[in-house]
């Protein structure tokens, strides 16, 4: 049993700007994000994983932005290492695998964020849960978890070895159509991307973002017919010089931390 008290979620204490995520589906109206149809195969064995979708931002709506979003409002985003053999510089959620003693996948969620970024978790307050999403690569069944941030925190690096940034992530940058579009990488993965703060935001996370998004009732018009190479970008984006061979290959890491794609 986990030695915290177990969170309840309540999707009534959303702030009225936060309540379409909490209580709409994800979705996909240009069907361009694959992220959110991925369920495990049946007879599959799989590993339970959570991540913590954490939003910030004042309480209150902005009456003059699109969906009363706050001119603060932001979610909470970590870099890994670039020093990492796998899933180096890879941009996420805080999350991981599920422990035994864990008290299920709000549990697993805010265990992690508190372990990778030193949030404080009696500040955090559980909205809802996604459906699981499948991560091919590293066989995990993923449950990302929408909660408000109450009561900010502090955050920071806690392991240099396994991360190099911890950010909170406007959402008025994630919508600009300017930080918005498609990558695809040389496997076959194509999906929704962002570039925001020097990250590159791709794969299962950018896809849940999307998902979110769509539905907020913040989004703007962006352009998805605007593909562009995942190597390529991740180049540009880590250097700021333009690879036109596509160098890099961005790894998966086969234990513990999820694939993203």
């Amino acid at each position: 049993m986990s030695r915290h008290q177990q969170r309840a979620l309540n999707p009534d204490a959303a702030p009225e700007w936060l309540r379409a995520v909490t209580t709409v589906p994800p979705a996909d109206p240009d069907r361009v994000n694959p992220v959110l149809e991925r369920r495990s195969p049946k007879g599959a064995k799989v590993r339970a994983a959570a991540v913590l979708v954490l939003f910030g931002g004042s309480a209150r709506p902005d009456p003059l932005a699109i969906g009363g979003l706050p001119a603060d409002a932001d979610v909470l985003l970590t870099q890994r290492a670039s020093t990492m053999r796998q899933h180096s510089g890879q941009v996420a959620f805080p999350g991981g695998a599920a422990d035994p003693e864990d008290d299920g996948p709000v549990d697993t969620a805010l265990r992690e964020a508190e372990e990778e970024t030193g949030l404080v978790r009696a500040g955090v307050q559980p909205l809802a849960t996604l459906p699981e999403i499948f991560i091919p690569p590293s066989g995990f069944d993923v449950t990302p978890v929408l909660a408000y941030w109450r009561d900010p925190s502090p955050v920071r690096v806690v392991d240099v070895a396994e991360a190099e940034r911890v950010v909170r992530v406007s959402l008025h940058d994630l919508i600009d159509p300017d930080n918005r579009f498609q990558v695809r990488h040389r496997a076959g993965y194509q999906g929704p991307a962002f570039e925001v703060d020097g990250m590159l935001v791709w794969g299962f996370t950018a896809g849940v973002l999307a998902g979110l998004l769509a539905v907020s009732g913040w989004e703007l018009p962006w352009d998805h017919h605007d593909v562009r190479d995942l190597d390529v970008t991740l180049t540009r984006v880590a250097t700021g010089v333009d690879d036109k061979d596509g160098a890099g290959e961005f790894g998966h890491h086969p234990t513990g931390r999820m694939g993203e794609r």
